[in-house]
């Protein structure tokens, strides 16, 4: 099912995914057969009910996850290991308890190079575009779960990567926490040039922030719906309020399927 699909990213897409599934040890099909491509600075969320390859469909792009089948590209080379032009942030921020902020922002470039001026200019600059001055030299237990999530969105930022992937970063925050979460994430996406994608269980934060939002079927995970978000940027949270939002959401609802096991409690 395809709704109200934009222009075809396949030309030049910055991640493409042909034919890819993904089995796992003692036959269990987690993907099957999925396409996907997502274009250069498009920010795509992708939801779907749990256990259908959502998370794992990051891992396979981020390279951290063999494919069993099929074909991963990012900027038209195969996905064969992690790459240094796509960053990945988790639910939990994975800071390392004994490095302050600013060491765990810097820890992408440290661990390919030697830091410098430049880039301990820069994680100071990411942290405060984060709303994070005065803190940079906390450890992840003086922060606040909010806080910690936006030291590791300046963490992701500072890897430079040209995709990001993130698998629902802002699920184990409170809703007020998230909303500010979202409406951050939205303002670095509109000043940098990047290719997103989005996993969450969270329909208003899937809509809010994508340009489309992929649904994915139960396991083995495909695509049901493919939904354009025709809303004007810069968003706003008052945006979710209006009926064409409303609209959006509910078709992206109504491709959601629940796995067989769920559908009989449902009964």
């Amino acid at each position: 099912m395809s709704t109200d699909v934009p222009a075809d990213f396949s030309t030049g897409a910055a991640v493409r995914l042909r034919g890819v599934g993904k089995r796992f040890g003692g036959g269990v099909e987690a993907i099957g057969g999925l396409d996907l491509s997502v274009g250069s600075e498009e920010f795509v969320s992708i939801v779907g009910s749990s256990g259908c390859g959502k998370s794992t469909l990051l891992r396979i792009i981020a390279g951290l996850v063999p494919n069993t089948s099929g074909s991963v590209e990012v900027h038209g080379e195969p996905v064969v290991a992690p790459r240094r032009d796509v960053g990945m942030m988790f639910q939990r921020p994975a800071l390392l308890a004994w490095k302050t902020s600013l060491e765990n922002v810097l820890l992408p470039v440290r661990m390919r190079r030697r830091v410098e001026d430049d880039d301990l200019r820069e994680a100071m600059r990411l942290l405060g575009l984060f709303h994070l001055e005065g803190f940079e030299h906390h450890f992840p237990q003086q922060l606040s779960g909010g806080m910690q999530q936006r030291v590791a969105l300046a963490r992701l930022m500072m890897t430079g990567a040209g995709v990001r992937l993130l698998d629902e970063p802002f699920g184990a925050v409170d809703e007020l926490t998230r909303e500010l979460l979202n409406l951050e994430l939205l303002r670095i996406h509109e000043r940098t040039a990047s290719s997103t994608i989005f996993v969450t269980h969270n329909i208003t934060e899937a809509v809010l922030l994508a340009d489309r939002v992929i649904v994915m079927t139960p396991r083995p995970g495909r695509i049901a719906a493919d939904v354009a978000v025709h809303l004007e940027r810069p968003r706003s949270l008052k945006m979710t309020y209006s009926p064409r939002f409303q609209e959006i959401a509910l078709t992206v609802r109504e491709g959601i399927q629940l796995p067989q096991a769920d559908r009989r409690r449902g009964e």
